[in-house]
């Protein structure tokens, strides 16, 4: 009986074999996963001393490069590109900052909201995710007015962070806010005028929108500091804790790949290139040197880093990661 059991477990031992054998030869698999194509929440946290940063992603768009960078030959535009692994369109990053401070929690840009279509608008999902509710928020600091900055100051016509003070350069404020400039300006900014006045339309109604003139200190640690050119009234912000500096700069660059190389170049999207590129060079000199930390509007997600200078050109040194910061 022993001997008749241990053929008859010689043969089924002999089948699985015989079975398992040709499912491998027929590239057959067992769990067959779908493809998600998704990706986690779009928040990154560091710690600049007593402060809590939190880079919010809105979204990215595809950025043509060919048609609105001015100033650099075609050919160094895909030099540049290709030596980063890009090529045109690249898809841009759209970031915004939050940060608490401990007292007040203060959002610096809101991106684009609906404005960018549906590649865009996630800046509010994302603060949820990062822990936060848009009534918490205390201030919005804006760098300047572009649809990509401002649009997500509003849900469906509402603030969307109803508790929230809204603050942009004087400068900035009397040049989008006014519709006299319109017409003036180049037509393709039109709608950007229209998308301005209607983005912080509730916050003037509720007296909510409150400009503020030069480089001033708007909070314990955060400093306007006028950056010119871009936008008339374009503004970063400098926050500083505890001998820790980061500099937010809003756009200042568009694209690293191209501008880090070759800080002359400027976007279509200036309104006045030469002074656009006066505060860039500025800028990136005193970063580099300064060593201050910085959050970019459109330098890839979470857009934090350090510029170092080589040579004439600029390097972009993404922040180390860190799965737990400030512990």
């Amino acid at each position: 009986m022993m001997k008749r059991l241990q053929r008859v477990w010689a043969m089924q031992v002999g089948t699985w074999c015989v079975l398992m054998l040709s499912v491998v030869a027929s590239g057959t698999a067992f769990a067959a996963a779908p493809q998600l194509k998704t990706k986690g929440p779009g928040f990154y946290r560091i710690m600049l001393g007593a402060f809590e940063v939190t880079a919010l992603l809105d979204g990215t768009h595809p950025f043509p490069i060919d048609t609105v960078v001015e100033g650099v030959p075609k050919n160094e535009i895909a030099r540049d590109l290709a030596r980063d692994f890009l090529q045109a369109p690249v898809q841009g990053s759209i970031n915004a900052f939050l940060i608490n401070t401990g007292s007040k929690l203060i959002l610096i840009d809101s991106g684009a909201g609906v404005l960018y279509g549906d590649c865009c608008g996630k800046l509010l999902a994302n603060l949820r995710a990062a822990g936060y509710q848009p009534g918490q928020v205390d201030e919005v600091l804006l760098t300047h007015l572009h649809k990509d900055h401002v649009g997500g100051v509003v849900s469906n016509g509402a603030m969307a962070f109803p508790n929230a003070l809204v603050r942009v350069s004087q400068t900035e404020a009397d040049y989008w806010l006014n519709p006299a400039n319109k017409s003036k300006a180049p037509a393709f900014l039109s709608t950007f005028f229209d998308a301005a006045i209607a983005s912080v339309a509730p916050y003037v109604a509720a007296g909510r929108f409150k400009p503020f003139s030069g480089d001033v200190e708007l909070d314990a640690g955060i400093r306007a500091i006028a950056l010119p050119g871009h936008t008339p009234g374009h503004t970063g912000y400098l926050v500083q804790s505890d001998s820790k500096d980061l500099l937010v700069w809003g756009d200042i660059i568009h694209v690293a790949s191209i501008q880090l190389q070759n800080p002359v170049a400027s976007v279509e999207y200036d309104t006045d290139a030469a002074d656009a590129r006066r505060s860039r060079r500025a800028v990136l000199e005193l970063a580099a040197k300064q060593r201050y930390l910085i959050g970019a509007a459109h330098i890839a997600f979470p857009g934090l880093g350090h510029v170092r200078k080589n040579g004439r050109t600029y390097d972009w040194v993404p922040v180390n990661y860190e799965a737990a910061p400030g512990q």
